[in-house]
């Protein structure tokens, strides 16, 4: 039986186009800037992302590292969501290797932050504080999409600030994909977008830093003091290209069983779920703590895969069918019909 893994839409496969991509691709010496695939794939992404350039790094936790290393020194401060994975999720990265303070706030239930909370959090010229320098936002935020109104509100902002803005922008072509715009019309706003390769897109490995030629150069440093120069990076890269070139506008596959999958669990007596809240390619189910911790291994006997809490996050991908959440809606109905 296949197994149906719901954890993350990091756990896809490469499909059979990016693997032939991959056996084929030309290769060369990416710290030397040698490496014709990654470099098609860095000038790809900088075209779509409607940017100066782009810079390939291992993962979406690198690149957004190499962000706030690039844009903040020692002693600066980065203000960003309380549940950010930038603030949250990467070890503290920025302020274990660069010196870098994080300043959360609480996200809006939105997924916005508040500019007004922003604008109080920003330290005052004086030796007792960090120097504010860069506003991170976070696209989409637990599968929900920033409205393009707010982003152009947090660019000037960020502009009559005196701030950089980041956007960890993993997975920012679902959010452009749920808007029905073309990605620039999120990625303009920002001065570096970090775009995640693995996750809803399929690759096997991968994220790119987007921004000006100057930034993504500063970037590039970084990524070699990080141990991130990579060699003979095209076989990973040409994957990359298969996800931004086919991979794209499928993303509405993903949506679409998202939303079947949650209309689906709301019909089933003591499953808590709002299908209206699901935009993207994440459900949220919330559960009673011991219902879940014995809902897991139940499904696991049954090849389905989820992460256990109380709140349990379950996304699609594309190794998702809609075949495979009529299964899983069956599951979780004999479950609770036995509970």
């Amino acid at each position: 039986m296949k197994i149906i893994d719901l954890r993350s839409d990091t756990v896809t496969r490469p499909t059979p186009a990016m693997r032939a991509a991959m056996a084929d691709a030309p290769v060369g010496d990416d710290v030397y800037g040698e490496d014709p695939t990654v470099n098609r794939l860095e000038a790809l992404g900088a075209e779509m992302l409607g940017t100066e350039a782009a810079l390939f790094a291992a993962s979406g936790t690198q690149t957004n590292l190499l962000a706030l290393l690039s844009h903040c020194g020692r002693g600066d401060e980065y203000i960003a969501g309380q549940t950010a994975h930038c603030y949250r999720y990467e070890g503290g990265g920025a302020a274990v290797l660069g010196g870098i303070q994080p300043q959360p706030l609480d996200f809006e239930p939105d997924g916005t932050l508040d500019l007004a909370k922003v604008a109080r959090a920003i330290k005052p010229t004086d030796p007792h504080f960090a120097r504010t320098r860069l506003l991170c936002l976070e696209n989409t935020t637990a599968g929900a999409v920033l409205p393009l109104d707010y982003l152009g509100r947090a660019a000037a902002f960020a502009r009559e600030r005196e701030l950089a803005l980041h956007l960890d922008g993993a997975r920012i072509f679902n959010a452009a994909v749920k808007l029905g715009v073309d990605v620039r019309e999120i990625s303009r706003h920002f001065d570096t977008v970090s775009v995640c390769l693995s996750k809803g897109l399929g690759a096997p490995v991968g994220s790119l830093l987007c921004g000006s030629r100057q930034l993504i150069g500063t970037a590039r440093r970084w990524r070699k003091v990080l141990g991130g120069g990579m060699r003979q990076a095209g076989s990973l890269a040409a994957a990359g290209i298969v996800a931004l070139t086919s991979h794209v506008t499928r993303l509405a596959e993903d949506h679409a069983n998202a939303r079947l999958l949650a209309e689906g669990l709301a019909s089933i007596p003591g499953v808590a779920i709002d299908p209206a809240e699901v935009q993207t390619n994440m459900v949220f189910v919330s559960l009673a703590p011991d219902a879940a911790d014995r809902l897991v291994p139940f499904l696991r006997e049954r090849e389905i895969l989820i992460s256990g809490r109380e709140s349990i996050r379950l996304v699609t991908h594309l190794d998702v069918t809609a075949a495979d959440i009529e299964r899983t809606v069956a599951a979780f109905r004999e479950f609770f019909a036995h509970a």
